[in-house]
């Protein structure tokens, strides 16, 4: 009997062999992959785009924003303080706006994957802005998104936004002529200046871009945590588990 009993255990034990997974191997499998919902992603990110838009015409009606070549930024000491503040404000809550978007559409619970969301969604959005303004929307995105449009390769170069004065006839007098003579030479001084600070509205307008940019993933952040209804402690996380154990 006991000679049958120790063969049972030993059939028994080779046969439920089988590898061994500890519970800390399989939460770090579960936790490894975060999912996307890019349903939620898409409508945040056009939410994203037309938040940018809207506040870019709200600047331009109130004069935040002049659009326009011959506006481009040359001094950044000439910005104006409110043209500063809107600017910063736009690029903040529009990005806001398309991360809350992103996570109310979700149902995310959890501020981490909110957050992650609304980041998606805002690099999503930047492509989406690249291609307006390279059609010819760059007007409608505001002073510092306008930095990402360009002009597409198949339009025009653009020249000076000067007028070049007319050619005089044969019949022009010699006051018609030295008047025309002294448009000229205007003329080229202020296309010659145009060429010389070419470089810097371009570095500037490079700087507004960026700071629109990474304003802007800051925002989307920020809106998929507010979207997720967690508070918005850094130090949260660290009592999640024992908050959610007691209730």
């Amino acid at each position: 009997m006991i000679t049958m009993r120790e063969g049972r255990l030993k059939d028994s034990d080779v046969a439920t062999e089988e590898p061994t997974h500890y519970p800390s191997e399989i939460q770090s499998a579960r936790l490894s992959v975060w999912p996307v919902n890019w349903n939620a992603i898409w409508v945040g990110s056009l939410a994203l785009v037309a938040a940018i838009i809207i506040f870019g015409l709200i600047g331009t009606a109130l004069g935040a924003h002049v659009i326009g070549p011959d506006h481009r930024v040359v001094d950044l000491r000439r910005i104006a303080v409110g043209t500063l503040i809107f600017s910063i404000f736009s690029a903040f809550f529009a990005s806001v706006i398309g991360g809350w978007v992103t996570g109310k559409i979700a149902g995310i619970r959890r501020s981490e994957t909110a957050m992650l969301h609304g980041a998606v969604s805002w690099l999503v959005a930047i492509p989406l802005v690249i291609t307006l303004g390279a059609v010819g929307a760059g007007s409608y995105l505001g002073g510092w998104h306008s930095g990402l449009a360009s002009a597409p390769s198949w339009a025009a170069r653009a020249e000076a936004p000067y007028d070049r004065p007319d050619n005089l006839d044969s019949t022009a007098t010699d006051a018609q002529r030295s008047e025309h003579s002294a448009a000229m030479v205007d003329y080229h001084a202020k296309v010659r200046q145009w060429k010389d600070e070419t470089p810097r509205a371009t570095r500037n307008s490079a700087l507004g871009a960026v700071s629109a940019l990474l304003i802007g993933l800051v925002g989307s952040v920020v809106g998929g945590w507010m979207a997720s209804g967690e508070p918005m402690t850094f130090n949260y996380h660290r009592t999640r588990d024992q908050q959610s154990s007691k209730s």
